[in-house]
């Protein structure tokens, strides 16, 4: 071992001419005061949105899986009305996704939304 010592944090050395990291330099302007622009800038003239529209809320999902070339394609669709059918191959798949569209009119939960609006 060498007779070095140095500083943990590498930090340079203390100098009793110059500010330390925890006083605050003097504006370029030469006024001596920090700046505060910050504090005097305009208020926006946007204001949130008092009532925001409600998110919609999923009632059915459809998840299609298609691998690839030569994969077999397979989907889920699902409702909160308990419908939950799955298909695999290439035409029991678009069937699915034919009768998915198809419940979408006739779901008892979607219906009850459409004559409540």
């Amino acid at each position: 071992m060498t007779g070095r010592t140095s500083s943990p944090t590498n930090s340079p050395p203390d100098t009793a001419d110059g500010p330390s990291s925890a006083e605050l330099a003097p504006a370029r302007s030469g006024s001596g005061a920090p700046r505060v622009a910050a504090r005097q800038g305009v208020l926006s003239a946007l204001r949130p949105d008092q009532h925001p529209t409600p998110a919609p809320r999923i009632v059915g999902m459809l998840r299609i899986v298609a691998p690839g070339r030569g994969a077999v394609p397979t989907a889920t669709s699902t409702c909160a009305c308990g419908r939950n059918r799955s298909a695999a191959g290439h035409q029991h798949v678009l069937a699915l996704i034919t009768d998915h569209t198809a419940h979408r009119d006739l779901c008892p939960l979607l219906t009850e939304e459409r004559n409540a609006a």
